[in-house]
């Protein structure tokens, strides 16, 4: 299949980023805020099966992956699943990819603003918040290579916090190994409840797939990037889970509010709790910045196609950005930081995220006819679709009902166009 007109039409962006740069937005994604409060809600759902519920989520996100990477391989356009589905599957099913993400990451972005309003300054979260999205919206602005190296330095930053979480964990009096089988397990139900919630964070490498019009030679840079940035940050997030464990065990860390800087503070060294939340803060832009550039690039696909306001695929003729896109989600984003919380109503998000990925595996599955090409693609498929619906029931009516809004806006689209 052949891309649609409308985007083979459209000017490029500028291919500027390598491995290591592709590495290290993917790493900024997926080592951000979440190491920082996924593990609570994880231990509380799977107990002493939180290190199952990871291995669950890490076997799904690898399929994920390598779908994502072949994908981006033989699509090396901006969007993501959006263009594979459309490519692959049709133009409903990229639709439906692109929709649940964009509305879904849109949260997100809001969320995450709020977050860093809420570490740096509790009084004024919502205005820290927008001030946030303006300035990473900003650097965005000015071009992918100025947002890698912001990624750089927070990856950094966010790597050096957790690394000293993990020696004064592993390292102190209060940790007993024992204590990873200390509490009651959540059953089957909690260990995939867990993998669901602990997958949402592991889904960053989707930006390097999304960034696909971006990376030099994105034939071989993709396949590499993918699985390096996935590796790393399963390593890490294994790490940092199995050194609270030792030191909280899995009922104190699933009743945690702040469950790192409640773990350095049992290990005896409460000293380090503010740099624990001044780590989280940072990990939160990182995020942040990963999602604006995600969101950013899957509308400038989107908008290719006449699915969202055709303006949007503008590209600056000297940043070579789709500043445009850019510049509508930040207000976007900034309207929703300034004005509501949705930081407790964003669980619609993991099912979005998770729906995006089957789109991705079943478009991954027509790409060979091997039986044992297509049995990753069929794994994670399936995979996607048990954790979707493992999701606390909330999240799961939720985020249904934004897939189907959007199943409304694509038919009638189609046939006011008819008419």
């Amino acid at each position: 299949m052949t891309q649609s007109g409308s985007a083979a039409e459209a000017p490029e962006l500028r291919r500027t980023l390598g491995v290591a740069d592709a590495v290290v937005i993917g790493l900024g994604s997926m080592v951000g805020a979440g190491i920082f409060a996924a593990l609570g809600p994880a231990a509380r759902a799977a107990g002493s099966g939180l290190l199952l519920g990871l291995a669950v989520a890490a076997v799904v996100a690898y399929c994920n992956a390598t779908a994502s990477a072949r994908l981006a391989a033989r699509y090396p356009a901006s969007g993501g699943t959006y263009v594979y589905g459309r490519e692959r599957l049709g133009e409903f099913w990229g639709y439906l990819a692109g929709w649940s993400f964009v509305v879904g990451k849109t949260a997100s972005c809001a969320a995450m603003a709020l977050t860093v309003g809420t570490y740096v300054w509790p009084a004024q979260a919502h205005a820290v918040a927008v001030a946030a999205v303006v300035a990473l919206t900003a650097v965005n602005y000015g071009g992918i290579q100025k947002s890698a190296w912001l990624t750089r330095a927070i990856v950094a930053v966010v790597l050096a916090v957790l690394a000293s979480v993990v020696v004064v964990c592993l390292g102190s009096g209060a940790s007993d190994a024992g204590r990873l089988d200390v509490g009651a397990s959540g059953g089957a139900g909690g260990v995939l409840q867990a993998a669901g919630l602990l997958f949402f964070a592991f889904a960053g490498y989707a930006r390097i797939a999304t960034l696909g019009e971006e990376v030099r030679d994105p034939a071989h840079t993709i396949p590499r990037a993918i699985p390096v940035a996935l590796g790393i940050a399963l390593v890490v997030y294994a790490t940092v889970a199995v050194a609270v464990l030792s030191v909280l065990g899995p009922d104190r860390l699933g009743h945690a509010a702040a469950p790192l800087a409640d773990a350095v503070r049992a290990a005896g060294v409460p000293g380090l709790a503010p740099v624990v939340r001044v780590g989280a803060a940072v990990a939160a832009l990182g995020s942040l910045l990963a999602l604006i550039l995600g969101v950013s690039r899957t509308t400038l696909a989107m908008a290719r196609d006449r699915h969202l306001p055709g303006a949007l695929s503008a590209v600056h003729p000297r940043f070579q950005v789709p500043h445009r896109a850019e510049l509508a989600v930040g207000a976007v984003v900034a309207v929703l930081a300034a004005t509501v919380d949705v930081r407790g109503a964003i669980g619609f998000s993991s099912f979005g995220v998770l729906a995006y990925y089957a789109v991705a595996n079943a478009s991954a599955w027509t790409l060979d006819r091997a039986a044992r090409a297509r049995a990753l693609p069929a794994l994670g498929l399936f995979g996607c679709a048990v954790l979707a619906f493992a999701l606390p029931a909330v999240s799961v009516v939720v985020g249904a009902g934004v897939l189907v809004v959007g199943v409304v806006a694509f038919c009638a689209r189609r046939w006011m166009a008819a008419r």
